[in-house]
């Protein structure tokens, strides 16, 4: 890799760091609001996007263990976030299923979140904007294919 390009990439995996730093705080700052810890949101999130999921799944996604999974679950089902779902096929499978109340705090944050990134936005070209997130899926395809 060349001097020059050495340093770009540099640069680039320090700003994203600093990003990611800002958004998890701001995300920090907009869940002050609600009930919910920052783990049970992101537990929440999981299941907003990949549908129902058992324990076992839905620890592996956010790296932690199975217990400490269990525990967040079962305060998550207390606040009537999410309950337990057996299988229909198999009785012995049990998932776990966003109820109405855990999608609505998902989709309130989720849109403070989005307006806040578009509030930093606001000086980008729609033009810019376009690149930016072109790239920005580009890189992602490039690291989940990794």
């Amino acid at each position: 890799m060349h001097e020059d390009c050495a340093v770009i990439v540099a640069d680039i995996e320090k700003d994203l760091r600093y990003i990611d730093g800002i958004i998890k705080q701001k995300g920090r700052e907009i869940l002050s609001d609600y009930t919910i810890t920052p783990p049970q949101f992101i537990a929440l999130q999981w299941l907003f996007e990949e549908g129902d999921m058992t324990i076992g799944d839905l620890s592996g996604k956010m790296f932690l263990a199975c217990s400490t999974t269990t525990d967040l679950i079962d305060r998550m089902e207390k606040g009537k976030l999410v309950e337990r779902v057996k299988d229909s096929k198999d009785r012995r499978i049990v998932r776990i299923h966003l109820l109405e109340e855990g999608e609505r705090i998902i989709n309130e944050v989720i849109n403070k979140r989005q307006l806040y990134v578009m509030q930093v936005l606001k000086n980008f070209t729609p033009e810019e904007v376009k690149s930016l997130k072109d790239n920005l899926a580009k890189m992602h395809h490039e690291m989940k294919e990794d």
